[in-house]
């Protein structure tokens, strides 16, 4: 009974009782306790440690007559907030694991600026339904310093909603009512069903690398760390002195290495079907220069990383993708680690190590990684997959693809035209407009892979270009049928693209692997003859995040920049109902409040310094005088449920 002590042992087996019971909630708490830089397999990993270590400690503080869910969560929180006892978290040995709930590291990234125990009591309030009373009961278990305080500064940050709302906040954009809820949207929100993948599907030596590594941790625990030099050729500095990470994932004869034609035999096209290419790949000397940099860069080796990217060594022996010259005297390494691509290059006297992100990679977002850039020069390594390549402008549509030569290594080089701008699109006037050529490749796979498939690629200045894609507008019928990303490369994409093309300065190239341009409502203007076109351009990060910049272009003239609203589902496939406004004025010098939805908005009505409801998915109406405060507008979907509009103010939360 709570509140009274317990015989021995009765309190382990509640405690594991309500493990069982709620280890998907359990689980959950963890996850987002967890510290949001720590790559999703690592996370996943140490939530399920947290969870199961949870149980004993558990178990003592329910013998002591504590509730045994109470004293659970507060292990968990313990666990996960306080620092891991072991130097890596629990061993999967060729597999990479993520959660399938697409909205939960949307739901991590919205935390991330408290502390662990503000994470913990946003959950416990948020998703598992306790009180703030509660909330802080079992903090105070947990260890927190500030329960109370801890409980208020995650509602202060404005990351949660009302305790026990019971579901996960509606995307921007949404009311909580996406194109198909399906069941309770909080049941999905659990880490506990994953996706897996190996990480070394092609060329997997289990046997081999276990022994290597149990070899490896022998000879460190002996204190044997003259091992690792005296394997290094003469000259060369010791890769492994200091690394933390065993000798064999830093051995240049331990690289793993695809064979060529893997790629089209293989039902994973990514990354980790690209074989060893370049003319230096036994250079062994050069491996292990690149890997002695990774391990341990010293202060003259230029380390740049992605956005939320790892800089740590690899635990196991990475991948060989390319080792060479792509021009006289650059040498370059690259190498594949799970979800990371490392390139190392050598210039002159100077060293640098850029690592980027490759989450759910693919046919087109694996197709190619940047070697080189040198001035108007860039070198590229294209896929084994990729058949052709040429190089076109995206500001000049009807302009011809120029082909590329592919070498026998898969590389290839560009000339990038003179005079290319790197100044970011706005709504400042049409200087903005004119911002040089864009150039960018346009790539076909292989018929082996996929017949006629042509994509297009755009350096942002990234060690990946940037995937474009293109979904055009839907017209007709009282609620069309939905339309996907398509490629690029049709001639409605790239006229599109190319009154766009201007805006692809503002995007992080570090950090996004695709771009689609929704052209998701085509209206009439007031006073303007002529339709002008509402597009939406979201910005997928190799994280899952995604920014989206809404733009209205009017028939003539320059397009207006709508709003721009970052970590949001709008535009995206888990926010597919969009409801756009802003204030445009007529060449006649009169102001009219313009609204316009995608494809099942079916009324759009406008409230507070504006009183107007218009059946359909466009409404233009004169706007009050200023200085009235911006009305607020609003839309019905077909479904019944409204949805607030994206405008200049950031707007789309409920």
């Amino acid at each position: 009974m709570v509140g009274q002590r317990q015989r021995p042992g009765t309190g382990l087996r509640q405690a594991e009782a309500v493990i069982v019971e709620r280890y998907p909630q359990l689980l959950r708490l963890a996850y987002l306790v967890l510290p949001s830089d720590l790559d999703r397999h690592t996370r996943l990993l140490r939530a399920h440690r947290a969870v199961q270590h949870s149980l004993r400690a558990a178990g003592r503080r329910a013998d002591r007559g504590g509730d045994p869910l109470a004293a659970v969560r507060a292990e968990v929180v313990r666990h996960a907030a306080g620092r891991p006892r072991g130097p890596l978290p629990p061993w999967v040995w060729g597999l990479r694991m993520w959660p399938s709930a697409e909205g939960l590291d949307e739901e991590a990234r919205r935390l991330t600026g408290l502390t662990p125990y503000a994470r913990a009591a946003f959950v416990l309030g948020r998703f598992d339904g306790l009180d703030e009373e509660a909330a802080a009961a079992v903090l105070a278990r947990a260890g927190a310093g500030d329960p109370a305080g801890e409980v208020r500064a995650a509602g202060a940050a404005g990351a949660g909603a009302p305790a026990g709302a019971g579901a996960a906040p509606a995307a921007p954009g949404t009311s909580g009512a996406g194109p198909d809820p399906g069941p309770d949207r909080e049941s999905v929100l659990h880490p506990a069903d994953v996706h897996t993948r190996p990480t070394d599907l092609l060329l997997r030596r289990t046997r081999v690398r276990a022994a290597w590594g149990l070899a490896a941790v022998l000879l460190l625990a002996a204190g044997l760390t003259r091992a690792g030099v005296a394997g290094t050729d003469a000259g060369l500095p010791a890769p492994y002195a200091g690394a933390p990470v065993a000798r064999a994932a830093l051995d240049p004869a331990r690289l793993v290495r695809v064979p060529a034609q893997a790629w089209s035999d293989t039902g994973r096209v990514d990354f980790t079907a690209w074989p060893a290419r370049g003319p230096r790949t036994g250079d062994r000397a050069l491996l292990a220069r690149a890997l002695g940099a990774w391990a341990a860069p010293t202060s003259a080796t230029a380390v740049t990383t992605a956005p939320s990217t790892s800089a740590e060594p690899p635990e196991h022996p990475p991948q060989l993708l390319f080792a060479g010259d792509p021009r006289p005297g650059t040498a370059v390494v690259v190498f594949l680690d799970a979800d990371r691509i490392v390139r190392y290059t050598e210039q002159g006297g100077r060293r640098s190590l850029d690592i980027a992100r490759t989450d759910d990679a693919d046919v087109t977002t694996a197709a190619a990684v940047t070697l080189n850039r040198e001035g108007n020069t860039a070198h590229w390594l294209l896929a084994p997959w990729i058949a052709t390549a040429g190089v076109r402008d995206l500001t000049a549509p009807a302009t011809a693809v120029r082909p590329l030569a592919i070498g026998p290594d898969g590389t290839v080089t560009t000339e990038l035209p003179p005079g290319t701008g790197r100044e970011a699109d706005s709504a400042a006037g049409p200087s903005r407009e004119r911002c040089g050529p864009r150039p960018v490749l346009e790539v076909a796979s292989s018929p082996r892979i996929v017949e006629k498939h042509s994509f297009l690629l755009a350096d942002l200045g990234g060690l990946l270009p940037v995937h474009l894609t293109y979904t055009p507008p839907v017209e007709g019928a009282d609620v069309p049928p939905a339309r996907q990303p398509r490629e690029a490369t049709g001639p409605a994409a790239l006229a599109r693209w190319a009154q766009e093309a201007c805006a692809l300065a503002a995007t992080d190239g570090r950090a996004v692997r695709s771009l689609n341009l929704w052209d998701f409502a085509v209206t009439e203007l007031p006073e303007t003859p002529g339709r002008a076109v509402w597009s939406c351009t979201r910005a997928t990060w190799w994280t899952g995040r995604g920014d989206v910049r809404i733009r209205l272009r009017p028939p003539a003239g320059d397009a207006l920049t709508v709003a721009q609203v970052g970590s949001t589902a709008a535009c995206g496939r888990f926010g597919q109902h969009v409801l756009a406004a802003t204030v445009w004025r007529a060449p006649s010098g009169r102001s009219y409040q313009l609204a316009a939805g995608s494809r099942e908005v079916v009324e759009i009505k406008a409230t507070g310094s504006l009183n107007s409801r218009t059946p359909g998915r466009s409404l233009a109406v004169a706007a009050p005088a200023a200085p009235a405060p911006p009305a607020t507008l609003t839309a019905t979907l077909h479904s019944g449920a409204v949805i607030t509009a994206l405008d200049a103010r950031g707007g789309g939360r409920d």
